[in-house]
């Protein structure tokens, strides 16, 4: 009896872990956008279109593509389930931060000046449904953001030619036609570069940041603009904070929404965090809240009452209680190891995982992680996506992701 019993709390024990069910709101699938590269640690940033050649040959590049993965829990996690292969890799880059509700994903190659739109309303059959390039004078679109009415806002780091400021915004409508565009171009600054953007619908408002793709110039301003027909209103410049040796004002980087839909936290690539007050009135303020301690903060996500925010100089996730966004403070935090960079993190919609990609070892595979929403609390998971592989369309080898998007539930 004894026996027959260890033997079934045994083959219970083995079989858990594949049993386990997705939690509520959990998602089936994730969407990787990422590109070819045989020699992906060759990382050779090109400093004009022309270099693209050498890059391309040095790093091993072949072409961009979205793959699509099964992440629910069980047998068939982290199986590849459909690969869309797209044009030639330079630098596949930034997506949408989240799966839009029409299901039309925007992927950019930034460094090739083209982005990508897959339609993913059918997960395990997307499809490339366009592509575009340079809207007029503008080029090289960064980020987008899926808008309340159907449409899309992308910026666009640059106007009449490579490296050249101040670009500006594009919205297009469902059918990718251009809606309208607005020129960053601000008197007094003359090195901005539109990097990445939040919307706050309610407040009739777009936050856009500014950063140097090429790290060539350095920016310190917020622009704030209106959303129903994108006049520029105002320009505001980072107030002066340094830790005594960084400059933790410099080149404002990925703009956030908090969960009461209104208040805009506004991250620096040099680990500061500035709250962005009054930006319904004519007379908006940034205030410093908080220094991350480290160098090189990348892209962050909104958990509920949470903001997780990568600090790559330090190999580190970290997640602040924001509920009192004038002090936040951290709850939270996973270290990973010496040799990667985190760099993007995907957030599940409608659950507790968290998507990691970045540089260094990081850079060929995805890493996971979970939230605890009333909490806060960071847990690193075993689990990995291993980018090196045999790949449908032929390709032997590796691969580097960057923007990691969890289907809805």
């Amino acid at each position: 009896m004894k026996r027959a019993m260890f033997r079934y709390l045994l083959l219970l024990f083995v079989a858990l872990p594949w049993a386990a069910k997705a939690a509520p709101g959990s998602s089936d699938y994730l969407f990787l956008w990422a590109m070819e590269a045989h020699h992906p640690q060759a990382d050779t940033m090109a400093l004009k279109p022309t270099d693209l050649a050498a890059r391309r040959k040095a790093m091993g590049l072949g072409r961009d593509f979205l793959a699509v993965f099964d992440v629910r829990p069980g047998p068939s996690f982290g199986k590849l389930v459909a690969m869309v292969p797209a044009g030639p890799a330079a630098m596949a880059h930034h997506t949408n931060y989240a799966e839009p509700p029409d299901d039309m994903l925007y992927a950019n190659d930034w460094l090739g000046n083209t982005t990508y739109v897959f339609d993913l309303r059918k997960p395990l059959h997307p499809r490339l449904a366009r592509t575009f390039g340079s809207v007029g004078a503008l080029g090289y679109p960064h980020s987008f953001a899926h808008l309340a009415n159907g449409n899309t806002l992308a910026t666009f780091q640059y106007a009449g030619g490579f490296n050249h400021a101040a670009g500006g915004l594009v919205e297009f409508d469902p059918q990718g036609r251009v809606v309208r565009t607005a020129s960053a171009e601000a008197a007094g600054y003359p090195d901005i570069r539109p990097y990445s953007l939040a919307v706050v619908e309610q407040a009739d408002r777009v936050v856009t940041s500014s950063a140097d793709m090429m790290a060539a110039q350095v920016s310190h301003v917020v622009q704030i603009w209106r959303l129903s027909d994108l006049k520029l209103l105002q320009t505001l410049r980072l107030p002066p904070e340094s830790d005594g040796i960084y400059d933790t004002a410099a080149d404002s980087s990925e703009p956030r929404v908090l969960a009461d839909g209104h208040t805009v936290l506004v991250p620096t690539f040099n680990c500061g965090l500035f709250l962005l007050k009054n930006l319904a009135s004519d007379k908006p303020t940034l205030q410093h809240v908080y220094d991350f301690g480290y160098r090189t903060c990348e892209v962050p996500v909104v958990a509920g009452n949470f903001l997780v925010e990568t600090m790559q100089s330090g190999h580190v996730i970290a997640s602040l209680d924001v509920r009192d966004p004038e002090h936040p403070h951290e709850v939270s935090r996973i270290l990973l190891p010496p040799d990667e960079y985190p760099h993007w993190i995907g957030m599940e919609p409608g659950g507790d995982r968290l998507a990691i990609t970045g540089y260094g070892a990081l850079a060929t595979k995805v890493r996971f992680a979970r939230i605890d929403r009333h909490t806060g609390a960071l847990t690193l998971q075993p689990e990995t996506i291993d980018f090196t592989r045999t790949w449908p369309d032929g390709w032997q080898g590796s691969a580097v992701p960057h923007g990691a998007v969890f289907s809805r539930p």
